[in-house]
């Protein structure tokens, strides 16, 4: 785990991963965040899977809406991180193909 984890920390993802439907997850983030932390986390996440697809910098920019500069903190993470990117894409591309 990282090192800044906490309990508070890991309580509040005991209560994410309990959530069982995205309309939870939209109702619970929606209480727990403002909407641009939710469009930024969003972006993000999409960043991730255009740049797993193999996608360029200048395409991921133009349709997601994110500068070059998010794109490569999120290729860092996706690359060199905890593996949270790489797993959560793994899980949507199964539930997709179901």
């Amino acid at each position: 785990m990282p090192g800044y984890t906490s309990d508070l920390i890991v309580h509040l993802m005991e209560a994410i991963s309990s959530l069982k439907t995205p309309e939870e997850c939209l109702a619970f983030f929606d209480d727990l965040c403002t909407i641009k932390e939710i469009q930024d986390m969003a972006q993000r996440f999409e960043t991730a899977i255009q740049l797993a697809e193999g996608k360029n910098y200048r395409a991921i920019s133009e349709d997601v809406g994110v500068s070059t500069a998010t794109i490569s903190r999120v290729s860092r993470c996706l690359n060199y991180g905890s593996g949270g990117y790489r797993k959560a894409i793994e899980s949507i591309k199964k539930t997709e193909n179901k």
